[in-house]
């Protein structure tokens, strides 16, 4: 079970649950798979709506294994997305928005 308030989200794998979650070290691979110079510039490509299908997967991949996944980009290339490229999207979307929320 995931826990949101860690910032988790749970992605489901060729049919298993996965955790992601985007940590520190996940962000900063995130920042050099994306080519962005900052996170606000990742956020801000996702914000604006100037974000493909790739940049999806990075988040994905990134937030997978800040989760504790062991793969890499190419092993999602050929697995089944649970909720497919909609649920995927909505993952990737989830995980930024938990991942720059602010607690007061």
């Amino acid at each position: 079970m995931v826990n949101p308030m860690r910032g988790e989200v749970e992605l489901v794998l060729d049919g298993q649950p996965h955790v992601a979650r985007l940590t520190l070290g996940a962000l900063a691979e995130l920042e050099q798979d994306l080519g962005a110079d900052s996170l606000l510039a990742v956020a801000e490509r996702f914000e604006t709506g100037r974000f493909s299908s790739r940049d999806v997967l990075s988040v994905l991949v990134a937030g997978l294994r800040g989760g504790g996944w062991q793969g890499r980009a190419p092993d999602l290339l050929t697995t089944r997305i649970g909720g497919g490229p909609a649920a995927a999207g909505r993952a990737a979307a989830e995980l930024l928005a938990r991942a720059f929320r602010i607690d007061a």
